[in-house]
């Protein structure tokens, strides 16, 4: 049995509590106030967070334009820097109530292209987000058994 350790992580206000409990089942509507989570705030709790993670899912707003520099950032601090494979992450272009910002190919970095995106748009197409993080975790999961298989072949010869 596999233990995935995957980190929602991105720009305050971007939407990760919201989208967290709604893939995790604890809540069953996702309409409402929003609420600021407390979150890991410090970059020196960062490394521990970063520690065993199996992947990474990068959530911002794109009606927020400092968003889409902002998760450059996120990106080479627990993607690049921890050489994870771009299966391993998935970037959430989460649509809040309002939102301006179509669908489809946004303005975002080079490198960042090469990752999985998807658009969330919760009070609409609430199941295709849940498909995608269900496939998504599917492929955390590969990725986990073929690296277990590659330490065990090391291990043999």
């Amino acid at each position: 049995m596999f233990k995935a350790k995957i980190l929602f992580i991105g720009p305050n206000e971007s939407g990760k509590t919201v989208l967290a409990n709604f893939l995790s089942n604890t809540v069953e509507n996702v309409e409402g106030e929003y609420r600021p989570t407390q979150g890991v705030r410090f970059e020196s709790c960062w490394p521990a967070m970063m520690e065993d993670s199996s992947g990474v899912v990068i959530i911002f707003d794109p009606d927020v334009p400092s968003h889409l520099n902002e998760i450059e950032t996120w990106y080479s601090m627990f993607i690049s820097s921890r050489d994870l494979q771009d299966k391993q992450c998935l970037l959430i272009a989460h649509h809040k109530p309002g939102s301006t910002v179509e669908d489809g190919p946004l303005p975002i970095a080079l490198h960042l292209r090469q990752l999985e995106l998807v658009h969330s748009n919760l009070e609409e197409k609430s199941e295709d987000v849940r498909k995608t993080f269900s496939r998504y975790l599917g492929n955390i999961v590969k990725a986990m058994s073929e690296s277990r298989e590659r330490e065990e072949m090391s291990i043999i010869t």
